[in-house]
């Protein structure tokens, strides 16, 4: 991926120049990584965090330090810390030094963010809604000047969008993707009940168990099954002919 210096551009520049580039950006994660690389070029920071809404909860979904263990799993409420109270609130939040003993600071000990000093926090908008937050944090005391805060606010409305997009478009996919799950395992289903004289119930704890005991997910397991019923299948007719 090639680097972003876009120290001598302008902010319309800069703007549209991200707008260029998500317009290329494929999925959900991808798109949120772009978004961190933009913000962390744009204001030279130690860490950058992305958490969109889902449901009621704000999810952690990207972040410029590699966090495998808390990427799409850490969740606060709406209103909860200071990103949450800048979700709430639909307003940035800097705070030079000393983020920590701010009253509205929330604690995670799995991030190791938690120790710098300054924080700025500002909403990811689209059409008017918040769909999430960006977060930027530097280990020593930083001053976020004007142009910064206004240009980090100016990618969140920019981006946020383009990130409610990709995320309906992820659950949507996720969701035709269950649907054929659902489909090949209840064939899978039907063809242990017929061919050892199994009970529905029976049949699924079968899958079950060989999935687990194979660790691999439900679905290649009865892909296994239905491809070895078409191989049997077409031995008999082949015999036939």
């Amino acid at each position: 991926m090639e680097n972003l210096v876009w120290v001598e551009d302008s902010p319309v520049d800069v703007l549209h120049e991200i707008g260029g580039r998500l317009a290329k950006t494929g999925g959900f994660h991808e798109v949120l990584d772009r978004v961190v690389e933009f913000a962390s070029a744009l204001v030279r920071c130690d860490s950058c965090l992305i958490y969109v809404i889902e449901g009621e909860h704000l999810v952690l979904r990207a972040s410029k330090n590699a966090h495998p263990d808390v990427v799409d799993r850490l969740k606060l409420r709406v209103g909860q810390g200071i990103t949450g109270w800048v979700a709430e609130h639909h307003e940035p939040v800097a705070i030079s030094e000393k983020a920590a003993l701010d009253p509205r600071f929330q604690f995670f000990h799995e991030l190791p963010e938690d120790s710098y000093e300054a924080f700025l926090s500002v909403p990811l908008m689209s059409r008017g809604r918040v769909v999430g937050a960006i977060n930027l944090q530097h280990r020593l005391p930083h001053t976020y000047k004007r142009k910064e805060i206004r240009l980090i606010s100016a990618i969140g409305f920019l981006v946020g969008a383009e990130i409610e997009l990709a995320r309906l478009e992820e659950i949507n996919s996720n969701l035709t993707d269950q649907l054929q799950t659902r489909k090949v395992v209840e064939r899978a289903k039907g063809i242990l009940q017929r061919e050892l004289r199994l009970s529905e119930e029976q049949a699924y704890l079968a899958l079950q168990h060989q999935s687990r005991q194979k660790r691999k997910p439900m679905k290649d397991i009865a892909d296994a099954i239905i491809l070895s019923e078409e191989v049997r299948e077409n031995s008999r007719g082949a015999r036939v002919d």
